[in-house]
This record gives structure tokens, C-alpha cells and sequence, in this order.
């Protein structure tokens, strides 16, 4: 399993194999190149020792935990992590298409031909998994290689929420729901396969799969206006960077929506050039 790590803020690049997941796209700006860019060009009377390209690109990956911290402190503030329920899903993080897989060296040891279901097609990289509270604010993201199932990635996101989480299918599992329950005070209810027998009222049913589109619609923001999918990054470190900031963008988003007396998630409209 891939993961990605939090720990000290002046440490250059993650440590394999820990930690969580956060990222930052403002008005469209996607790669940090573009970023120094806006900076140099609009703002730079306010940083006029913002440096060479290289130089920012390398600073802003530095500062990938600070991100993380950041974009946690505000999910705090907004209530997040004391919410009763929870949803969690995963979406694909490509690092290139099927037919490139044999050629592609980024993210070699770490990457693996997964399968999209919402684009019905295969493709070589990462799996994305993401918690979100009922306010669609996120409150854990980790990433794996494409093969591992979601049930397993499960469980590095969950630490930090107690009560309900509606998932979907693929983290149907009687075992992973007794010891989550067990363990983490998390009840975990799903929709049920077509060959299982269904107990619980329908009407409980009904609004589970109702709840469950809400963190679809997060997923659709992060890929659709923040290009979370496009991974942009030769190393791990720089991953991690990029990611944080989009999942701040995110949650620095719900934020302004909270104090403008908006809806958590209506960004349209929200930032302006």
C-alpha cells in the first residue's frame, strides 16, 4: 500500500508507507509553475524575494505538512470530525493510460492497472479513497496503488470520526463491519449486492443511497475544478504537496461558504478573477 506522510514541517519529502493525505487549486491555477507565475506577475511588490521558479516549486513541496495542518484545523473548526456520519468512496488517480503502462516510469514501483467504473476503462496508477462529513467537508484521504482493495485502505482514514459511514459495494465485508464497530465505534453501512438478502426498511435503505451522493459530489469538485486526478508529479513528495493543497482549496472553499452564509459545497461564484 501506498501512502503519504505527516509528520515534521521542515522535512524534505514524505517517509514511505505513512500518514494522510490533504491539496490547493485557486482560481483555476493548476501546476506551481502557473502559480509562480500569478504571484510574479500580480503580487510581487508583496514577495519580492519570492525567488527563482525551481526554487518556489521546491519551497511550496517543503511545506506539504503545514498544508495538512492547515487544511485540519480548519475541518475542526467547521465540525467535521465531531459529525455522527460520514461518507467515504475512492476514485482513480492515473499516473498514464493502459496502452502507455509498459512504458511509464513515473511512479513505477508504486502504480498498477486499475479499472474506472464511471469512465468504464482501465488505466495505470494510483486509488484515491476520501471521507467527507455531512457538510462535504473532508476528513481523510489516503492513496494506494490501483490493485488494493478499498476495504483495506478503509481503515487509514477512519482514526479520527466515530458513528456512521455509508460506503459503497465494494466495502461490503461482515468482518471489516464487526471490528470497525468493535475498534472504532463506526457502524459501516452499505447497499447490499443483488444476491443478498436485504433486513433493513426500505426506507433506511432509500435515504443511505440518497446521503451516499453527496460524496460524489465532493469527488466531482476535487476532479472537475481542482484536477486532483491529474497527478502532474514525478516523486512522492511533490505528490503529497499537490494533493494537501487541493484538499485545502477544498475545505478553504466550505469555509468561506460557512461565512458568507452560503451552501457548504455551492462554489460557483465563490472566487472570481
Amino acid at each position: 500500500m501506498l501512502m503519504f506522510a505527516s509528520s515534521r514541517p521542515n522535512q524534505r519529502g514524505p517517509k514511505s508507507g505513512q500518514g494522510k493525505l490533504a491539496d490547493l487549486d485557486a482560481l483555476g491555477i493548476d501546476k506551481e509553475k502557473h502559480i509562480w507565475q500569478y504571484f510574479r506577475r500580480h503580487w510581487y511588490p508583496w514577495f519580492p524575494c519570492l525567488g527563482s521558479r525551481s526554487t518556489f516549486v521546491r519551497q511550496a513541496a517543503n511545506l506539504w505538512v503545514v498544508k495538512q495542518m492547515i487544511q485540519r484545523k480548519i475541518a475542526t473548526l467547521l465540525g467535521a470530525y465531531a459529525d455522527t456520519i460520514h461518507i467515504i468512496d475512492g476514485f482513480p488517480l492515473p499516473v498514464c493510460h493502459r496502452a502507455r503502462a509498459k512504458r511509464c516510469k513515473t511512479f513505477r514501483d508504486v502504480s498498477a492497472l486499475g479499472y474506472c467504473a464511471s469512465k468504464d476503462e482501465y488505466y495505470w496508477g494510483l486509488h484515491g479513497n476520501v471521507v467527507i462529513s455531512m457538510t462535504g467537508v473532508i476528513t481523510g484521504i489516503t492513496a494506494t496503488m490501483a490493485t488494493v482493495d478499498e476495504r483495506v485502505a478503509l481503515c487509514e482514514v477512519v482514526d479520527d470520526i466515530t458513528g456512521l459511514l455509508i460506503g459503497d459495494k465494494g466495502y461490503i465485508s461482515k468482518r471489516l463491519q464487526e471490528d470497525l464497530l468493535q475498534y472504532h465505534t463506526i457502524d459501516l453501512q452499505t447497499p447490499l449486492r443483488s444476491n443478498m438478502r436485504e433486513t433493513r426498511p426500505p426506507a433506511f435503505v432509500r435515504q443511505l443511497m440518497t446521503t451516499r451522493r453527496l460524496v460524489e459530489t465532493v469527488i466531482g469538485q476535487l476532479t472537475d475544478h481542482l484536477h486532483i486526478e491529474k497527478v502532474r508529479a514525478r516523486d512522492l513528495w511533490h505528490l503529497t504537496s499537490r494533493i494537501s493543497r487541493k484538499i485545502l482549496a477544498h475545505t478553504v472553499g466550505v469555509f468561506l461558504n460557512r461565512m458568507l452564509g452560503r451552501a457548504p459545497l455551492q462554489f460557483e461564484g465563490l472566487i472570481t478573477d
